[in-house]
């Protein structure tokens, strides 16, 4: 299966497309959905949702629960197939059957649980699906070639700003914020254009938040688009550059956080302000 080949359910093209000069791929989204929607059986969870995001930006995704935000984000990161719309990276048609069809085309997830093997070290946690064995006889006996994938671990947490140790501790000894940084540099190293977080500092104390949010803004610096669900609204209008809020399946509203604030944001959440 080609990930870049048209979804079955996406709009085809009228006639072939012009070739995009290199300024017109540098504005235009590096994310995008059009009219996405999905239903399980009677309930409609995503109705002609669109979304997008561009490179340095980062968007939140809020809403009640039940509003659509996690089957939205499955539907961009390829855990579930959406029942028509269009989605697109970098303007090209993107076909996902499986979130690797999304991990080829650069769009990771950190999940809340993180998905980390606790008993294992950051390096192995890294590298964790995708070791690298040794050349000739010592890898076809299993031997893993450590120094290299150390080496490169090493070499990406410092480019990320972040200071943990590498070896001799598994990352269930670390702390809830280490771990989450953990889990973002596994995605980030692997070249992602995009990474999608699901509640990047539930549970987290003040410290561990801080280190967290420092994360997403030195990703930010570096052009990463960043699309975050959260319930914390404070954090969302401090870390987030626009918020794009959903209420029974379809989108509340859109806006700038420089624009917007709590009350406004409740009020779309909930449905006792106007749709935006």
């Amino acid at each position: 299966m080609n990930p870049w080949e048209p979804q079955e359910f996406a709009h085809r093209a009228a006639k072939p497309a012009r070739p995009r000069t290199r300024e017109a791929i540098a504005l235009e989204p590096v994310l995008r959905a059009q009219g996405v929607t999905k239903r399980y059986g009677s309930v409609t969870a995503l109705d002609h949702v669109d979304f997008e995001i561009s490179a340095g930006e980062v968007v939140g995704l809020l809403g009640d629960n039940g509003a659509g935000k996690s089957t939205l984000v499955k539907v961009l990161c390829g855990a579930v197939m959406p029942d028509s719309g269009r989605v697109e990276v970098r303007g090209r048609p993107l076909r996902l059957g499986s979130p690797e069809d999304a991990r080829r085309a650069g769009i990771e997830t950190v999940y809340q649980d993180l998905a980390l093997a606790e008993h294992l070290d950051v390096t192995a946690n890294v590298f964790l699906g995708r070791e690298r064995v040794r050349p000739g006889l010592a890898g076809r006996l299993g031997l893993l070639e450590w120094p290299s994938m150390r080496a490169d671990t090493a070499r990406g947490l410092r480019s990320l700003g972040i200071d943990i140790p590498l070896t001799g501790v598994p990352v269930g000894r670390m702390s809830g914020g280490q771990r989450q940084a953990v889990a973002v540099a596994r995605a980030v190293l692997w070249g992602s254009s995009v990474l999608l977080m699901d509640e990047p500092t539930a549970a987290l104390g003040v410290a561990e938040t801080e280190l967290v949010i420092g994360l997403i803004g030195r990703l930010k610096a570096q052009g990463l688009p960043i699309v975050i669900i959260t319930h914390d609204l404070p954090d969302a209008l401090r870390i987030c550059d626009r918020l794009v809020i959903l209420r029974h399946g379809r989108v509340a509203a859109a806006a700038r956080t420089a624009d917007t604030n709590i009350d406004q944001v409740v009020g779309w959440m909930t449905g006792s302000r106007a749709t935006a």
